[in-house]
């Protein structure tokens, strides 16, 4: 009888995962200033709608706030998606600090006391008096806080974008002239 040897398959080696020498945040980090970088409009449409996003941001309105943003950028003929990004100057981290500051400018526009410190709320009545005193200071404060941070995140952010698409068409201009690797690949023909 006559054997044939066998052999036996050595199972392949696990393939060798490449360890990043980045921590997660700042892929992360990198992976959005380059959706940034690829953002389509102009300077001023971006800016403009890095504005109409700030301006909305400003308002208590949760989950408006970005269709308010899309909103205004649609009117002002601004970038839709950076709106909608920049709507997040308002987020949990920042509620607080945001809204009391609007209520504090509203209250000074309008004159008056602050709002008691809630002790007199036994009948429905003072809390709607409430309410609407509070409510009408918050959205005045908001409006002319939201008026004042988007104006100046325009006049702000329109130089920066500009900065940041001028080395970004400069970076895409050398590589042009210049691309790396290729003239080794390409040999004179004698």
């Amino acid at each position: 009888m006559i054997t044939t040897p066998t052999t036996e398959s050595t199972p392949d080696p696990k393939p060798v995962m490449r360890k990043t020498t980045q921590p997660q945040w700042q892929r992360q980090l990198r992976y959005l200033y380059l959706r940034f970088l690829r953002l389509q409009g102009t300077p001023e449409q971006l800016a403009r709608g890095m504005a109409s996003g700030i301006f909305s941001g400003c308002f208590p309105l949760f989950g408006f706030q970005i269709l308010i943003g899309v909103a205004v950028a649609t009117v002002l003929r601004g970038n839709r998606m950076m709106a909608a990004a920049a709507t997040w100057i308002s987020n949990p981290f920042t509620y607080v600090p945001i809204f009391a500051f609007n209520y504090q400018v509203g209250l000074w526009l309008l004159g008056g006391k602050a709002t008691q410190a809630f002790d007199n709320l036994d009948t429905l009545k003072s809390w709607m008096d409430m309410g609407t005193e509070v409510s009408v200071r918050l959205m005045l404060g908001s409006t002319v806080v939201g008026l004042v941070a988007g104006v100046a995140s325009y006049f702000v952010g329109l130089p920066l974008i500009q900065r940041v698409r001028s080395r970004q068409s400069g970076r895409q201009q050398r590589q042009l002239e210049n691309p790396s690797g290729l003239e080794n690949l390409i040999q004179p023909v004698d």
